[in-house]
């Protein structure tokens, strides 16, 4: 059974940067696509980025700009760099990793408090 482990999480001043990463247990093959969401309270969960085993990256327009998605093949890691955080990107980060089959895989979450 392959786990999804976030970690860097936890509390920012607006304006701060967090490095969340997300590694599996064992390396998975034919992985179609690696991303972040996000689930704020009392909403649903939205995406965030993805990442494709080609390289090319999609952004939520509210994070454009702000956010960049990156990964690694070797270790099935991939990463989210969060810089000028705002109050609204309060929320649980979950990584997701997706098969070419169309399988998919999900971390527990980790935490992001953008308060002052």
């Amino acid at each position: 059974q392959v786990q999804l482990v976030e970690s860097g999480g936890g509390l920012v001043q607006p304006g701060g940067s967090l490095r969340l990463s997300c590694a599996a247990s064992k390396r998975i093959f034919s992985i179609s696509v690696m991303g972040w969401y996000r689930q704020a309270p009392g909403k649903q969960r939205e995406l965030v980025a993805t990442i494709t085993s080609g390289g090319p990256t999609n952004y939520a327009d509210s994070v454009k700009g702000r956010f960049t998605i990156s990964r690694d093949n070797a270790k099935t890691a991939v990463y989210l760099q969060m810089n000028s955080l705002k109050p609204e990107d309060t929320a649980v980060y979950y990584c997701n990793v997706q098969l070419a089959s169309s399988l998919n895989y999900w971390g527990q979450g980790t935490q992001v408090t953008v308060s002052s």
